[in-house]
């Protein structure tokens, strides 16, 4: 929870933080309340109610309002409790290949804003620090309070596991939770920036409402994540979603992980750019790229048509496995809109299993960029029944 106390954790001091979720969770749903209507909305008896609100208005998680005096009848006003918007924050931090994305929220859940910037591939770990505390900073104008801030959710490139696990990748040992967590002193929650893009597009965005749900981010690289039975899957030592490393091309080409012909080969944007031009292609970046697809270039279009079939036929053989309801695409290069879309949904139509064909939704990513960021928002809040069976507080290894 988000706002800034400090608890125990004896059965005793568990109940009581039942008890004051219970209550912001009320004025969450449902705005300001009296005391009377949190009585009844929340169950608890008028003694217990009142100790919690008391504590709740020190910490300065909620606050207490006068009616309008306008709106006043006789007798004695009656106070509103609402949650304070300024008690404490939370922070999402994607760090992408290539850019670090932000994003943040207060107590009451409501979205303080986004933003993002670009940078070189295999940039330092403090100097993307430096980019995010920046990105912070411009938040809101300036006004977000760091000193408030409760927890940060971050997203890392490869696979990122529970604590303690046996990960070997680049992203936990290079200690960028414990370089975050001195720079703003409060707990980091790490997880892979293509599984919680998945979160955030199940929470908020493309998937909202679905329970059974396949994500796929075509970006500098490709990965994704998974949500089975309404529960966002982790894996073993978090290498669930891993869909950039199965194999595309049986005779293609070598990939970083060691192995070839990995949809990540043909369905990257460096892959990508790299087909366009041995084909006679010009573009710089994929911005250029995109501009020539949908200009009508029967060049683009042909690697679109071609990279869009890879791509369905490694959904279709994952659909095989796990029957997803919904399959979300986003990234960058998922912007090409139907010259990509297309193929990818024919292919899948092809290779999936006849009595699914009709059963599983393509749809696209909507919350852009910024989705991972989103996401370790999400991490951060807890709330969500996506969250259920992932651990509820930091590992040591997160929570400085």
């Amino acid at each position: 929870m988000l706002c800034c106390m400090q608890h125990h954790d004896s059965p005793l001091a568990r109940l009581r933080r039942g008890h004051e979720d219970r209550v912001l969770d009320l004025l969450r749903k449902h705005g300001p309340l009296s005391r009377g209507q949190l009585g009844k909305q929340s169950g608890l008896s008028r003694t217990t109610l009142y100790d919690i609100i008391a504590e709740l208005v020190t910490s300065g998680a909620i606050v207490v309002s006068a009616p309008n005096p306008a709106l006043r009848k006789r007798g004695r006003p009656v106070e509103t409790l609402a949650l304070n918007p300024e008690a404490g924050q939370a922070i999402g931090i994607d760090f992408a290949r290539r850019a670090v994305h932000v994003a943040s929220v207060n107590v009451a859940h409501e979205v303080i804003g986004s933003a993002s910037e670009p940078h070189a591939a295999d940039l330092p770990w403090e100097e993307q620090v430096d980019i995010a505390e920046r990105l912070i900073a411009t938040l809101a104008e300036g006004t977000l309070r760091l000193g408030a801030l409760s927890a940060i959710g971050v997203g890392v490139v490869g696979p990122v596991g529970p604590p303690g696990a046996e990960v070997t990748h680049a992203n936990r040992i290079n200690g960028l939770p414990g370089l975050l967590g001195k720079r703003f002193g409060v707990p980091v929650l790490l997880d892979n920036n293509t599984r919680l893009a998945a979160l955030a597009e199940s929470v908020w965005g493309a998937a909202a409402g679905d329970e059974d749900v396949l994500y796929l981010r075509l970006s500098h690289g490709v990965g994704g994540g998974l949500v089975v039975g309404g529960s966002l899957h982790r894996g073993v030592d978090g290498l669930s979603g891993e869909f950039g490393h199965i194999t595309a091309e049986t005779a293609g080409e070598r990939c970083e992980c060691g192995g070839t012909g990995c949809l990540e080969t043909v369905a990257s944007i460096g892959a990508v750019l790299d087909s366009y031009r041995a084909a006679g292609g010009r573009a710089d970046d994929i911005a250029a790229f995109l501009a020539a697809s949908q200009a009508g270039d029967s060049v683009a279009h042909a690697v679109l048509r071609r990279v869009g079939t890879r791509i369905g036929t490694v959904l279709a053989a994952v659909c095989n496995a796990i029957g997803p309801g919904v399959i979300v695409i986003g990234g960058e290069l998922a912007e090409a809109g139907a010259a990509l879309i297309e193929p990818v949904e024919e292919a899948i139509g092809t290779h999936i299993l006849p009595l699914s064909r009709h059963r599983v939704d393509l749809r696209r990513a909507t919350l852009g960029e910024v989705g991972g960021a989103l996401g370790g928002i999400a991490l951060v809040l807890h709330e969500s029944p996506l969250l259920s069976r992932y651990p509820a507080q930091p590992g040591p290894e997160e929570h400085v």
